[in-house]
């Protein structure tokens, strides 16, 4: 009986973090003019989300009830150790992301305020941090990344001739 109500409260949990997993794969909804900063602080905000939820999982009040599963040879662990690999890689991904965007962090402020001129400037070395990050990342490396990563630095440099022509 306990057993039972034990999985019944896991069978919850599992349905909540597949609702996270899911939510987190759909497709982002964005501003057309948005900026690369953006790109920082949406992987910024899935680390937090994901770290916060792999301490939940990871916590005594967890492990003792997934022992106590672990024991009576539960069904429902199965459903559990996939979900639980499954956090954890979009937490590595998520963690991996923002160490890589942070490299380019340094480029969207001067993006922001130069002129056309002083930002062109930094264009040769963001490429090349781009292609460095297109190359070394293991989760940031593919052309949905890139592609958004790319069209969020063209928005930013619209942005900042629009403002430099426009004078304000």
């Amino acid at each position: 009986e306990v057993t039972e109500k034990l999985e019944e409260v896991v069978m919850i949990w599992i349905k909540q973090i597949r609702q996270i997993l899911v939510e987190s794969d759909q497709m982002r909804r964005e501003a057309d003019d948005i900026g690369p900063s953006a790109e920082l602080e949406h992987w910024k905000t899935r680390m937090s989300m994901f770290n916060s939820l792999l301490e939940e999982i990871k916590s005594s009040r967890v492990k003792k009830i997934i022992s106590i599963l672990q024991a009576s040879r539960s069904k429902t662990l199965r459903q559990w150790k996939e979900l639980d690999s499954n956090i954890t890689i979009a937490a590595n991904e998520a963690k991996d992301n923002v160490r890589y965007l942070y490299l380019l962090d340094k480029f969207f402020g001067p993006f922001a305020i130069a002129s056309p001129v002083a930002m062109m400037e930094h264009v040769p070395s963001l490429m090349n941090t781009i292609c460095i990050i297109y190359c070394t990342s293991p989760y940031y490396n593919t052309s949905e990344c890139m592609t958004s990563l790319l069209l969020k630095i063209t928005n930013q440099m619209i942005n900042t001739c629009k403002i430099y022509l426009c004078g304000g």
